[in-house]
């Protein structure tokens, strides 16, 4: 059925690059997240952002006239949900990335801010192109999984911590508000 494929799809990969693409984003951010929300609230966090990921696309699809019997796969939208959640609740925490081909260290706000504006610019590459020009990645899913997990923590209370600013690895235990 077509309403089991929403929450299927959040399970599913186009291939190993995407896979282990999708793990390293959850190492880095996701633990983090699950670690202050919770098992059971960052499960549900996870799968409620997958699940707006998923019909960001399904209606970006129908609004622009694409084909919307392609397949598609929605775990890169839960995973931007990630990323949008750990944005709101960790962003002066420092993250390891290659800029200009050498490993620095910046802010959250800005690895993760980067990354949204190129999904961003490329969603609407895609809507100003055509479906043909993205190809075949669901940028409106990265956008409305980003969105939505920036949107489901600011509504479960969840807030960025002062002390939190200064690393990455902080105490575990903190209790999710």
């Amino acid at each position: 059925p077509v309403y089991l494929t929403l929450l299927t799809s959040m399970f599913m990969h186009g291939g190993w690059m995407h896979l282990l693409g999708n793990m390293l984003f959850l190492w880095i951010f996701g633990d983090n997240l699950e670690n202050r929300m919770g098992r059971f609230r960052y499960l549900i966090f996870y799968l409620v952002t997958g699940l707006v990921a998923s019909l960001a696309h399904v209606i970006s699809t129908f609004m622009f006239g694409d084909n919307p019997f392609i397949p598609s796969l929605g775990a890169s939208g839960a995973i931007s949900g990630v990323l949008g959640g750990y944005l709101v609740l960790f962003p002066k925490r420092q993250v390891k990335v290659i800029l200009l081909l050498m490993l620095t260290t910046v802010p959250a706000m800005v690895a993760i801010g980067m990354w949204f504006v190129l999904q961003l610019i490329q969603a609407i590459g895609v809507i100003a192109a055509g479906p043909q020009s993205g190809g075949g990645v669901a940028f409106m899913a990265h956008v409305g999984g980003f969105v939505a997990g920036m949107i489901t923590i600011l509504v479960a209370g969840g807030r960025a911590r002062k002390y939190e600013s200064v690393s990455s690895e902080m105490v575990r235990s903190t209790v999710f508000n």
